[in-house]
C-alpha cells in the first residue's frame, strides 16, 4: 500500500511538472488573435497546419500589439513555398517609417541573395543599397517542413539562425540607432505564407561568434555629398525649366558615404509628402579647363547636370534592363566632364520608385582638381 501510494504522488508530481512546462511553453507563443495583433493583410486564415496552430497570410503585414523591442530574441516558424515572397520581420519600427529588417527569398534558395537584411529609412526599403555578403548569405530551404528563424538584436547588431542552428547564418550591423519600436510580420507579397510559434524573449540578446564580412574600399570614391529638398520628377522633361529648379532649392542635408560606398539619400528625404526627387551636388574646383571622366552609381533613375547643361539621362531600376535585373548601386556608368577653370556645379537628379534611393561616384584622376 505504501508503495502504491508513493507511486501515485510522483506520478500525480511528474503530471504537474509537465502540465507546468507545457503551460509556461505555451505562454511563450503569441497567439495570432486580434488581442494580439493588428491584422494589415489582403487576407487571412487561422488554422492547423502541419501540426501547429498557424497563420496563413497574403499581402499586408501583421503588427504586434502593445509590445515594443529593442533588444532580445525574435523567433518564429514560416513554411515556405517556391513561389516568389519575402516572408520575414521589421523589428524597432517608429513614427517615420524607420526600422530595421531581415526577410527570406524563398524562390532563392542557395543563392548568395536568398535573404536580406536591410534598414527601413524614412519608409525606402534599401536592398539595392544593402547587399552583398555583410547582408545576406546562401541558404537552402526546406519547402517539405517548417523553416525556423531566430532573429537576435543587441544595440547595433543583429544575428540570425536557421533551423535551430548551434551558430548564425548570419550577422550584421544594424543601421538606425538602437530605440525601442514596434514589431510585425509579413512581406509575403501576394505568395500566401504559413507562420507560427511566433516568440520574444527581451531578456536573452547574447550574441554568438559576431563576425562580419568586410567589404573592401573603394579607391577615391566621393565621401560625402550635399542633399536638396524634394521635387517632382516631372520637372525634369523641361531643359528650359532646369536653372529655375536648381535656383528654387534648397540645401540644408549632407550624407556621408556608409561601409557600403554609396550615399543612402533616405536620409536625407522621406517618402511621404510630394516629390520623388533631389539633386544630390558636388562644387569640383578646377585649376584649368580639362576634361575629366567621372564613374558613378544609382538608384532609381539621374538626370546629371553640369554648370546647368544636363549631360546624361539613365535608368537602373528593377527590371529596366530585364527580367532578372536588380538594380544595385554600383560604379557601372560613366561621363566624361568638361571642366571649366574654376568652380564647376555638378548636380544629379536622383528619383526614386522603390529598393532603395542612393549615389556614389568617383573620379578616376583627381590631379588638378578639388571637391568642396
Amino acid at each position: 500500500m505504501k508503495l502504491n501510494r508513493f507511486f501515485i504522488r510522483t506520478s500525480f508530481g511528474l503530471f504537474l511538472l509537465i502540465f507546468f512546462l507545457s503551460d509556461t511553453y505555451a505562454q511563450d507563443i503569441i497567439p495570432f488573435d486580434t488581442t494580439n495583433w493588428d491584422i494589415q493583410t489582403e487576407s487571412i486564415i487561422h488554422e492547423n497546419y502541419r501540426g501547429y496552430d498557424a497563420v496563413y497570410m497574403r499581402g499586408g503585414s501583421l503588427l504586434l500589439k502593445n509590445t515594443t523591442f529593442i533588444n532580445g530574441t525574435i523567433e518564429f516558424d514560416v513554411f515556405l513555398t517556391e513561389r516568389q515572397g519575402f516572408p520575414g520581420v521589421n523589428f524597432r519600427t517608429t513614427e517615420g517609417g524607420n526600422s530595421e529588417q531581415f526577410y527570406i527569398r524563398p524562390h532563392l534558395p542557395g543563392k548568395p541573395d536568398a535573404n536580406q537584411a536591410t534598414p527601413v529609412v524614412n519608409g525606402f526599403t534599401g536592398w539595392q543599397l544593402y547587399f552583398g555578403e555583410e547582408y545576406s548569405v546562401p541558404y537552402d530551404y526546406n519547402y517539405e517542413d517548417w523553416t525556423h528563424v531566430k532573429l537576435v538584436v543587441n544595440d547595433d547588431k543583429a544575428q540570425v539562425f536557421f533551423d535551430y542552428s548551434d551558430e548564425p547564418q548570419l550577422s550584421w550591423y544594424l543601421k538606425h540607432p538602437p530605440r525601442e519600436g514596434s514589431v510585425s510580420i509579413g512581406g509575403g507579397g501576394q505568395a500566401p505564407m504559413h507562420y507560427a510559434n511566433f516568440k520574444i524573449n527581451k531578456d536573452e540578446s547574447k550574441l554568438f561568434k559576431f563576425n562580419v564580412t568586410e567589404r573592401a574600399k573603394t579607391e577615391g570614391i566621393i565621401k560625402e555629398w550635399t542633399i536638396s529638398d524634394k521635387f517632382e520628377e516631372s520637372r525634369l522633361n523641361e531643359l528650359s525649366d532646369i536653372n529655375k529648379l536648381i535656383q528654387e532649392r534648397s540645401w540644408d542635408h549632407k550624407i556621408k558615404i556608409e561601409e557600403n560606398d554609396i550615399a543612402n539619400i533616405s536620409w536625407a528625404a522621406s517618402r511621404f509628402g510630394d516629390g520623388n526627387t533631389v539633386f544630390a551636388k558636388l562644387i569640383i574646383k578646377s585649376n584649368k579647363d580639362q576634361v575629366k571622366l567621372f564613374e558613378f552609381g544609382y538608384s532609381d533613375r539621374v538626370v546629371a547636370i553640369l554648370n546647368g547643361t544636363p549631360i546624361y539621362k539613365g535608368n537602373n531600376g528593377w527590371r529596366t534592363r530585364d527580367y532578372r535585373y536588380l538594380g544595385t548601386v554600383g560604379l557601372f556608368d560613366s561621363i566624361y566632364l568638361n571642366l571649366k577653370k574654376g568652380d564647376n556645379e555638378l548636380l544629379f537628379a536622383v528619383s526614386e520608385s522603390f529598393g532603395g534611393w542612393g549615389i556614389t561616384g568617383r573620379f578616376i584622376d583627381y590631379s588638378e582638381i578639388e571637391i568642396n
